[in-house]
């Protein structure tokens, strides 16, 4: 269902504004795709559950989504653009009211920051987004291949939120949990990168004392039915000496190791060292109990939970299992043995972590960090910056980015139109910028106001490409919007989520 643009005119965007709000073209719903993400609150609660448990592990172990690596081979350059209707924009939230101060400085807006889901392919990504202009101030600009699967099964991703400001498995404004995903009819049904763009409800932000530690006793560590953890630092022989005396002697709180176990000894022997060697769980139950030498420690078990990659990856003695809540989990088991005084013992101090859910609503995601406007049939040329989170690898192998902070391009969008016919590319924009998987999704600002960190949203990066063949991207593109993106957006824009918690 590829639209035809008809001509009309070169209209751009001018400093004096159109009317505030959502004026600007009449609906076009029969092109507009709606689908939930998570629809009732139980929805939303495993999605929040799943990202935050164990201090957000899940967030910090997504990679950068990358199905939009295309050969220079696949790229030709087309003609201009022509708008299908009247330009028109929404203005940023701030800014209903006033006019957009114009900088050449840049400053990192507030609203972007990284979407993360799971693949159809059971694996965890991110991609860019911002945070945009709506009526509840709850909606979110990405690319439509970071919300909607793309391997033909016209289906949304899952486990889709939005972490505006996200730095290192930390969430400065809230999590946002998306509720519903809308899109153009043909990127939905027929996955045509013309219309590459998704505007996503979220709903208010969790955060507060979500996944705080606490330090506890072992006890409390064991009876502790939630996100727990565990952490072993070196101690010297006069902690440990003193740690045993206040905790009664066996203790896995601070523990001995010896190198080996060939200087044995019996516990009355002058001087001899009382100490823990990890075994299996086999060799713990085959282990006797009240022995003087080799014999079950008392107590001196634990439970760790572990990251997915941690856990595939752990190669000891202890016992690996996935819990009854899907999480990885490592049990260490311990026999206790007397070595003499000459022999070779490190010491260890063992400290017991839970984690805390009392979580609290912080708020709309546009109360938090703004919202930039949105502006359609804009003219092609016109200078714009772009941001986003590159990461992913060049076609050589470099690396030059670590998607740990945002990155940005500016300049001038070619004049001609761009074409794909690996993605059934027509017509988009492009922009010569040398960035990597991880960009896309991200917004291209008009207008950007460094003072305000706000300005227009005129596109979102779509595809990073190798246009001059020297295995380098240095080029992104992005849909072109126009009055049918704006029905969408408007759609989007209008429609409520709520809160998670009261």
């Amino acid at each position: 269902m590829k639209r035809i643009l008809l001509p009309a005119g070169g209209a751009i965007l001018a400093t004096g504004l159109l009317a505030a709000g959502l004026a600007g073209t009449a609906q076009a719903t029969s092109d507009v795709a709606s689908d939930p993400l998570a629809k009732t609150a139980a929805q939303a609660a495993e999605t929040l559950d799943f990202w935050s448990k164990s201090n957000y592990a899940a967030l910090k172990s997504a990679v950068a989504f990358n199905p939009d690596s295309l050969e220079v081979s696949k790229i030709s350059r087309g003609g201009g653009y022509s708008a299908d209707t009247k330009p028109g924009n929404s203005l940023p939230i701030g800014e209903e009211k006033k006019v957009a101060v114009k900088s050449q400085n840049v400053n990192m807006p507030k609203t972007i920051g990284k979407v993360f889901f799971e693949g159809r392919d059971g694996k965890l990504y991110w991609c860019s987004g911002t945070s945009v202009q709506s009526q509840y101030r709850n909606l979110v600009a990405t690319a439509g291949h970071c919300v909607y699967d793309i391997a033909g099964n016209d289906e949304v991703v899952s486990r889709w939120v939005f972490v505006p400001g996200y730095y290192q498995g930390k969430v400065p404004y809230g999590l946002y949990v998306g509720k519903q995903a809308f899109t153009h009819y043909d990127f939905d049904v027929y996955e045509d990168f013309d219309r590459d763009y998704a505007f996503v409800t979220v709903y208010n932000g969790i955060g507060g004392t979500l996944n705080t530690a606490k330090k506890v006793s072992k006890s409390e560590y064991d009876a502790y039915q939630g996100d727990k953890d565990v952490k072993n630092s070196s101690i010297t022989e006069a902690e440990y000496l003193k740690c045993k005396d206040l905790n009664g002697g066996e203790t896995p709180d601070c523990w001995a190791k010896p190198s080996t176990i060939e200087d044995l000894a019996g516990p009355d022997f002058p001087g001899a060292i009382k100490t823990l060697k990890e075994v299996s769980v086999e060799q713990y139950n085959a282990a006797p109990t009240g022995q003087v030498n080799g014999g079950k420690a008392t107590n001196a078990t634990f439970t760790e939970q572990v990251t997915e990659s941690q856990y595939k990856a752990y190669t000891g003695p202890g016992y690996r299992k996935i819990d009854p809540k899907g999480n990885f989990t490592i049990t260490h088991y311990f026999v206790k043995y007397w070595v003499k005084k000459t022999a070779k013992v490190e010491y260890f101090r063992t400290e017991f972590f839970v984690f805390g859910h009392e979580v609290k609503d912080v708020g709309r995601l546009g109360d938090n960090v703004g919202g930039q406007g949105v502006a359609w049939n804009q003219a092609p040329g016109k200078v714009v910056r772009t941001f986003g989170y590159p990461y992913g690898a060049n076609p050589d192998g470099s690396k030059p980015y670590t998607g740990v902070t945002p990155k940005w391009c500016y300049g001038k969008s070619d004049s001609k139109v761009i074409k794909v016919p690996a993605r059934k590319v027509e017509e988009q924009q492009s922009l010569k910028c040398a960035v990597t998987a991880g960009y896309d999704g991200g917004p291209w600002l008009a207008n950007y106001s460094n003072a305000k960190r706000l300005g227009f949203v005129t596109g979102v990066t779509s595809l990073i490409v190798d246009v001059d063949g020297n295995k380098r991207y240095d080029t992104i593109t992005s849909p072109i919007f126009d009055g049918e993106t704006a029905a969408i957006y408007k759609s989007a824009a209008a429609s409520w989520s709520g809160k998670l918690i009261p």
